[in-house]
Protein backbone atom coordinates (compact mmCIF):
# COMPACT_ATOMS: atom_id res chain seq x y z
CA UNK A 1 0.00 0.00 0.00
CA UNK A 2 1.30 3.49 -0.63
CA UNK A 3 0.72 6.52 1.92
CA UNK A 4 0.23 9.63 0.13
CA UNK A 5 0.47 12.26 2.50
CA UNK A 6 0.24 16.13 2.41
CA UNK A 7 3.27 16.65 0.31
CA UNK A 8 2.22 14.38 -2.05
CA UNK A 9 -1.34 16.06 -2.72
CA UNK A 10 0.74 19.38 -2.45
CA UNK A 11 2.23 18.35 -4.89
CA UNK A 12 -0.58 17.96 -7.30
CA UNK A 13 -1.60 21.31 -5.78
CA UNK A 14 1.71 22.86 -7.74
CA UNK A 15 1.43 21.20 -10.93
CA UNK A 16 -2.31 22.79 -11.23
CA UNK A 17 -0.52 25.94 -10.31
CA UNK A 18 1.97 25.28 -13.37
CA UNK A 19 -0.93 24.71 -15.45
CA UNK A 20 -2.05 28.15 -14.60
CA UNK A 21 1.45 29.86 -14.95
CA UNK A 22 2.14 28.09 -18.11
CA UNK A 23 -1.10 30.29 -19.57
CA UNK A 24 -0.42 33.54 -18.39
CA UNK A 25 -2.30 33.47 -15.16
CA UNK A 26 -1.11 33.71 -11.53
CA UNK A 27 0.18 30.47 -10.44
CA UNK A 28 -2.03 29.10 -7.94
CA UNK A 29 -3.53 25.60 -8.12
CA UNK A 30 -5.52 23.57 -6.13
CA UNK A 31 -7.14 19.69 -5.85
CA UNK A 32 -9.47 17.79 -3.47
CA UNK A 33 -9.10 14.76 -2.04
CA UNK A 34 -11.78 12.49 -0.84
CA UNK A 35 -10.79 8.39 0.09
CA UNK A 36 -7.34 8.47 -1.53
CA UNK A 37 -8.19 9.93 -5.18
CA UNK A 38 -8.37 13.25 -6.43
CA UNK A 39 -11.91 14.13 -6.98
CA UNK A 40 -11.72 17.46 -8.69
CA UNK A 41 -8.51 20.07 -9.88
CA UNK A 42 -8.62 23.61 -10.81
CA UNK A 43 -6.02 26.60 -11.29
CA UNK A 44 -6.01 30.46 -11.19
CA UNK A 45 -8.38 31.32 -14.50
CA UNK A 46 -9.38 35.18 -13.11
CA UNK A 47 -7.33 36.43 -16.23
CA UNK A 48 -8.39 34.21 -18.75
CA UNK A 49 -12.19 34.44 -18.06
CA UNK A 50 -11.94 37.98 -16.81
CA UNK A 51 -14.21 36.59 -13.84
CA UNK A 52 -12.80 37.59 -10.03
CA UNK A 53 -14.66 34.54 -8.59
CA UNK A 54 -12.21 32.53 -11.26
CA UNK A 55 -10.07 31.28 -8.34
CA UNK A 56 -8.44 27.80 -7.97
CA UNK A 57 -10.22 26.96 -5.06
CA UNK A 58 -13.15 28.13 -6.54
CA UNK A 59 -13.29 26.04 -9.60
CA UNK A 60 -12.47 22.47 -7.68
CA UNK A 61 -15.03 23.31 -5.14
CA UNK A 62 -17.78 23.75 -8.56
CA UNK A 63 -16.23 20.63 -10.17
CA UNK A 64 -16.09 18.11 -6.86
CA UNK A 65 -19.74 19.31 -6.37
CA UNK A 66 -20.58 18.42 -9.39
CA UNK A 67 -18.44 14.82 -9.06
CA UNK A 68 -20.19 13.93 -6.19
CA UNK A 69 -23.90 15.49 -7.41
CA UNK A 70 -23.51 16.95 -3.97
CA UNK A 71 -22.99 20.28 -2.09
CA UNK A 72 -21.60 18.83 0.71
CA UNK A 73 -17.64 17.88 0.67
CA UNK A 74 -17.74 16.40 3.58
CA UNK A 75 -14.56 14.21 4.52
CA UNK A 76 -12.99 15.74 1.43
CA UNK A 77 -9.49 17.38 2.29
CA UNK A 78 -8.78 20.94 -0.21
CA UNK A 79 -5.13 21.64 -0.98
CA UNK A 80 -4.01 24.62 -2.48
CA UNK A 81 -0.63 26.50 -2.98
CA UNK A 82 -1.50 29.89 -1.40
CA UNK A 83 -3.74 30.23 1.43
CA UNK A 84 -7.42 31.13 0.49
CA UNK A 85 -8.66 34.44 0.74
CA UNK A 86 -12.34 35.43 2.17
CA UNK A 87 -14.48 34.24 -0.70
CA UNK A 88 -12.69 31.19 -0.92
CA UNK A 89 -13.05 30.16 2.62
CA UNK A 90 -16.42 31.11 2.44
CA UNK A 91 -16.87 28.53 -0.13
CA UNK A 92 -14.80 25.74 2.48
CA UNK A 93 -17.00 26.48 4.90
CA UNK A 94 -20.52 26.32 3.17
CA UNK A 95 -19.17 23.25 1.19
CA UNK A 96 -18.65 21.52 4.46
CA UNK A 97 -15.00 20.41 3.09
CA UNK A 98 -13.32 18.53 6.46
CA UNK A 99 -9.95 19.85 6.14
CA UNK A 100 -7.75 22.95 4.37
CA UNK A 101 -3.89 22.53 3.53
CA UNK A 102 -1.75 25.27 1.93
CA UNK A 103 1.45 26.11 1.13
CA UNK A 104 2.34 29.52 1.09
CA UNK A 105 0.75 32.63 3.54
CA UNK A 106 -0.95 35.66 2.14
CA UNK A 107 -0.60 38.23 4.47
CA UNK A 108 -2.23 40.59 2.34
CA UNK A 109 -5.53 38.55 1.64
CA UNK A 110 -5.53 34.90 3.68
CA UNK A 111 -8.49 33.82 5.55
CA UNK A 112 -7.19 30.66 6.76
CA UNK A 113 -4.57 32.63 9.43
CA UNK A 114 -2.72 35.18 7.83
CA UNK A 115 -5.40 38.22 8.11
CA UNK A 116 -8.45 36.50 9.23
CA UNK A 117 -9.22 33.13 10.69
CA UNK A 118 -12.52 32.20 9.17
CA UNK A 119 -11.40 28.24 9.60
CA UNK A 120 -12.35 28.15 13.34
CA UNK A 121 -14.92 31.00 13.56
CA UNK A 122 -17.19 30.17 16.45
CA UNK A 123 -19.67 32.46 14.74
CA UNK A 124 -19.97 30.47 11.52
CA UNK A 125 -22.01 26.57 11.18
CA UNK A 126 -18.56 25.16 10.29
CA UNK A 127 -14.96 24.54 11.53
CA UNK A 128 -12.48 23.18 9.16
CA UNK A 129 -9.19 21.79 9.99
CA UNK A 130 -5.85 23.87 8.45
CA UNK A 131 -2.75 22.75 8.04
CA UNK A 132 0.14 25.30 6.41
CA UNK A 133 3.11 25.55 4.97
CA UNK A 134 2.85 22.20 3.32
CA UNK A 135 5.91 23.27 0.62
CA UNK A 136 5.64 26.54 1.20
CA UNK A 137 8.94 27.17 0.35
CA UNK A 138 8.23 25.65 -3.12
CA UNK A 139 5.10 27.66 -3.75
CA UNK A 140 6.27 31.01 -2.32
CA UNK A 141 8.81 30.87 -4.57
CA UNK A 142 6.98 29.72 -7.56
CA UNK A 143 4.43 33.05 -6.89
CA UNK A 144 8.07 35.04 -6.17
CA UNK A 145 9.43 34.55 -9.33
CA UNK A 146 6.29 34.54 -11.50
CA UNK A 147 5.99 37.93 -9.97
CA UNK A 148 8.98 38.72 -10.62
CA UNK A 149 8.91 38.11 -13.93
CA UNK A 150 5.92 39.72 -14.56
CA UNK A 151 7.21 43.30 -13.37
CA UNK A 152 10.71 42.97 -15.31
CA UNK A 153 8.51 41.91 -18.27
CA UNK A 154 6.56 45.59 -17.94
CA UNK A 155 9.21 47.26 -17.21
CA UNK A 156 10.92 45.99 -20.49
CA UNK A 157 7.93 46.96 -22.25
CA UNK A 158 7.72 50.20 -21.18
CA UNK A 159 11.25 51.09 -21.76
CA UNK A 160 10.67 49.90 -25.27
CA UNK A 161 7.70 52.19 -25.72
CA UNK A 162 9.90 54.96 -24.97
CA UNK A 163 7.77 55.43 -21.87
CA UNK A 164 10.54 55.24 -19.13
CA UNK A 165 13.73 57.55 -19.68
CA UNK A 166 16.88 55.93 -19.09
CA UNK A 167 19.62 56.77 -16.70
CA UNK A 168 20.66 60.64 -17.53
CA UNK A 169 17.78 61.24 -19.84
CA UNK A 170 14.64 63.93 -19.09
CA UNK A 171 11.25 62.10 -18.73
CA UNK A 172 9.53 62.64 -22.16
Amino acid sequence: MVIRDDAYWMGKAIAQARRAEAIGEVPIGAVIVKDGEVIARGHNLRESQQDPAAHAEMIAIRKAAKKLNSWRLTGATLYVTLEPCTMCMGAVILSRLDRVVFGSFDPKGGAAGSLYDLSNDSRLNHCVEVTSGVRGAETSAMLSGFFADLRARKKSEKLAAGTIPLAGEASP
